[in-house]
C-alpha cells in the first residue's frame, strides 16, 4: 500500500530533535516538498549519513541514525551509508571538551573493514550505496580548502558551545578541529544529497552541508537529526572509547547483561530511540512503570529482550534471559556490590589485586587454583585467565562480589 506524503512525513519526522520549533517546522516543509517532488518524478531521494571508523565495532549508539535511514528505504528511497575514512583523521569534535586524539590511517582501515556487514544488521543490503569520503576528500587541493574555508567565519566556530567553552577556559582549540565541519559539508556536495542525518550535536555540520550545497549550485539537503543514545552509565552519550556500550555484534547474553545494567532513569531514552516498539506502546509501558503496575526491572527484562531479538533473533533473546537469569537472579548478590569497567582486556589477577581481593598476583593465583574464583558462577581454573570488556559478576571466596562493567 502506497502511503500519503503526510503518512511518510509521520514516519521520517517521529523522534526527529533540533532544540528549536522554527528549524523543525522549516526542515519539515522542506522535507514534504523534497517527497513530493520524488512521486511527482518517480526519483528517489538520496539520503545519507556518514559514520566514522574511529573504533572497530558499531553500537547501538550508531543504530539511531541508521534506523531512520532504513525507513527512508523502506519508503523507497537511495541509502548511503558512508564509511567516514577521512573525517575519522579528525574526529568529530562536536560533543567533545577535548580535542580527540588522533587515529592513524592504518587503524582506521582496520577498523572499517566489518563497518558495511555490521550496518546490513539494520539496512537493507540490496538498497544499501556504500562510500567511502576518502573518494572525494582525498582528492582536494590546498585551493579547494582554501575555496571551502572561505565560507565561513572563526566566529562562527567559537560560538558554537563545545568550541566556546573551551576557548573561555583557555583550552587549546585546534585549527585542524575546524576542517572536520567542511570535510563533513562537502560531503554533501559529493554525493548531491537530498537528506543528511545526524545526531542534534551534529546541526552545525549538516547546516555547512547546506552551505556548500548552496555555493556549488546545488539544492540545499535537508537536515534531519537525532537525539542522542545514553551509553550504559546513564548520563554520557555512548561511546567505545569511553566504555560504556553495547556493540551491536556483542554475544547475546553480553548484550542482554549491559542492557540489564542500564540506570532506571536511561529506559525511557532507550525506549524510544533503539527500539521498535510503537509510541503508543511505549507511552503505555512508561504509565504503567509510573503507576507500579510494571516494576522497573520487568520493563528492563522486556527492553534487554527486544534489543537481543533485533539483532540475534527470538530464540538468542530466550537464551540471554535465561541466562542472565541464572547467573545473576538465583542467588544472593549483595546489593551494594562494587563496579569495575573494563576497556579493554585485562588479566583477571590484575583485577583482583586492584580491587584488592588479592595482595599480590601470587596470592591471586593461589586463589584461582584453589578454586575459589567464579565469573558468571563459572569455576575459573586458568591463572593467566584473560577478561574481556562485558559485564560480568566475579565472586572471589564466598562473600566477595565485583560487578564487572
Amino acid at each position: 500500500m502506497t502511503l500519503s506524503i503526510d503518512e511518510q512525513l509521520a514516519i521520517l519526522m517521529r523522534g526527529v530533535e533540533y532544540g528549536d520549533p522554527q528549524i523543525y517546522d522549516h526542515m519539515r516543509e522542506e522535507l514534504r516538498q523534497r517527497l513530493e517532488e520524488s512521486a511527482r518524478t518517480g526519483e528517489p531521494l538520496r539520503v545519507y549519513c556518514g559514520y566514522d571508523p574511529t573504533a572497530p565495532d558499531l553500537h547501538l549508539g550508531h543504530t539511531v541514525t541508521m534506523r531512520k535511514l532504513r525507513q527512508f528505504q523502506d519508503l523507497g528511497h537511495q541509502a548511503i551509508f558512508v564509511i567516514g575514512n577521512y573525517t575519522a583523521l579528525i574526529g568529530d569534535p562536536s560533543d567533545k571538551d577535548k580535542a580527540r586524539p588522533r587515529v592513524s590511517m592504518e587503524q582506521i582501515e582496520q577498523n572499517a573493514r566489518t563497518y558495511t556487514e555490521q550496518a546490513y544488521r539494520i539496512l537493507d543490503p540490496e538498497r544499501t550505496e556504500v562510500r567511502m569520503n576518502g573518494e572525494w576528500l582525498s582528492l582536494l587541493t590546498f585551493g579547494d580548502l582554501i575555496n571551502l574555508a572561505s565560507n565561513f567565519t572563526v566566529q562562527q566556530f567559537l560560538a558554537r558551545d563545545n568550541f566556546a567553552k573551551r576557548y573561555a577556559k583557555g583550552d587549546p582549540v585546534w585549527l585542524h578541529e575546524f576542517f572536520y565541519a567542511l570535510m563533513q559539508g562537502y560531503d554533501a556536495v559529493a554525493l548531491e544529497a537530498d537528506v543528511q542525518l545526524g545526531a542534534t550535536e551534529q546541526l552545525f555540520n549538516l547546516m555547512a552541508g547546506r552551505k556548500l550545497q548552496e555555493t556549488f549550485g546545488q539544492k540545499p539537503q535537508v537536515a534531519i537529526t537525532m537525539p542522542i543514545l545514553v551509553g550504559t552509565d546513564g548520563h554520557i552519550r555512548m561511546s567505545k572509547s569511553i566504555g560504556n556500550y553495547i556493540g551491536i555484534s556483542e554475544p547475546p547474553e553480553v548484550m542482554y547483561g549491559k542492557v540489564m545494567s542500564l540506570p532506571d532513569e536511561a529506559m525511557s531514552n532507550y525506549f524510544n530511540l533503539v527500539t521498535r516498539w510503537s509510541p503508543d506502546e511505549i507511552a503505555a509501558l512508561e504509565a504503567a512503570i509510573r503507576q507500579g503496575s510494571v516494576h522497573p526491572m520487568d520493563a528492563k527484562k522486556k527492553l534487554a529482550w527486544e534489543i537481543v531479538d533485533i539483532f540475534h533473533g527470538h530464540e538468542a533473546a530466550d537464551n540471554a534471559a535465561a541466562h542472565f537469569a541464572r547467573v545473576h537472579q538465583q542467588r544472593e548478590l549483595p546489593q551494594d556490590m562494587p563496579e569495575y569497567t573494563l576497556s579493554e582486556p585485562r588479566k583477571l589477577i590484575a583485577v583482583m589485586v586492584d580491587v584488592g581481593f588479592a595482595a599480590s598476583n601470587g596470592q591471586a593465583r593461589r586463589l584461582i587454583r584453589q578454586h575459589g574464583v567464579k565469573l558468571d558462577n563459572q569455576v575459573i581454573a586458568d591463572t593467566e585467565y584473560l577478561l574481556e570488556p562485558g559485564a560480568h559478576i566475579l565472586q572471589v571466596g564466598k562473600r566477595r562480589f565485583l560487578r564487572l562493567r
